[in-house]
């Protein structure tokens, strides 16, 4: 896990603390890490953010699904749930709302460096999305031709982003309403330290492992400002094995709430032993 937000003033990236959304050219910085263990299997790229409230009702309502689904009367005329990202300029917006306003937008690349050469990593942006989500509930608009810049005329980009959602990628199947980055970050997060899918490293052969420990570098461009709400921004980089991820959310939270209830258990059959047997009916006398 490498935090790259910044904050403390040794940290490469300090200098893009106070990045703004549109800064043109983006700030750049390399932070070098090395891993003092191999990962065998496929790995997980995650970004991970602290405060941030993905969670808010507002925030979270502030969407239009129709227009997500490609509904084409929604492109051109949003829900007012997307107040006040529902229009621009007299345009609507695709995609409306609060959540694709704030879509996560850094990139990072991962580097190997052997003997001062530092090789580049593969880092495979398609399969990150629910297959649910990515061939169901979102999908572009529909017209004549697969031409996204006609299909999305009349509409103008969020206000935050620095380019409309049709160039997101440069593959047909990866772009639009269907980017698997802008997917991956619509489905909120229900605690405000959270993190999301970014990239998958493949491993490819039996004979190697994915990632050799050694020494790293990750090459970001710093793009999302988050200091102005004491956020914290991370990369991490998990495996999993045959029993699962190690992700330690899940196991605490069985052995709390098991944990209540033996308690509760045990409350309960001290006060069903106590006064379960308790005649409570009255003697009357005749």
């Amino acid at each position: 896990q490498i935090d790259y937000t910044g904050t403390e003033p040794s940290s490469p990236c300090n200098k893009c603390l106070n990045v703004s959304w549109d800064s043109t050219p983006p700030c750049t910085c390399t932070i070098n890490f090395t891993l003092e263990h191999s990962f065998e299997s496929n790995v997980f790229m995650y970004y991970g953010l602290s405060n941030f409230y993905q969670n808010h009702r507002r925030y979270v309502k502030s969407r239009d699904d129709s227009q997500l689904n490609g509904d084409n009367s929604s492109l051109l005329n949003p829900s007012k749930e997307c107040e006040p990202y529902r229009t621009n300029e007299d345009k609507p917006i695709a995609p409306c709302g609060a959540i694709a306003n704030s879509m996560f937008n850094d990139t990072l690349e991962l580097y190997r460096i052997d003997n001062d050469t530092r090789t580049p990593i593969t880092l495979i942006k398609k399969g990150i999305a629910w297959w649910t989500d990515k061939n169901v509930k979102f999908r572009n608009p529909t017209g004549d031709g697969n031409n996204l810049t006609a299909l999305f005329q009349g509409t103008t980009k969020p206000v935050n982003w620095p380019k409309p959602v049709y160039m997101l990628d440069s593959e047909p199947d990866n772009n639009g309403f269907i980017n698997e980055d802008f997917i991956v970050w619509m489905r909120t997060a229900a605690l405000p330290t959270f993190r999301k899918l970014y990239r998958l490293i493949e491993r490819k052969n039996n004979l190697q492992p994915t990632l050799q420990a050694g020494r790293y570098s990750l090459d970001i461009a710093y793009n999302y400002p988050v200091h102005s709400f004491d956020g914290r921004k991370r990369m991490i980089l998990s495996t999993i094995s045959w029993m699962g991820g190690k992700n330690p959310f899940l196991g605490i939270a069985y052995i709390t709430v098991g944990s209540i209830c033996f308690f509760l258990g045990v409350v309960l059959l001290i006060i069903h032993h106590k006064y379960g047997n308790r005649n409570t009916s009255a003697d009357i006398p005749n």
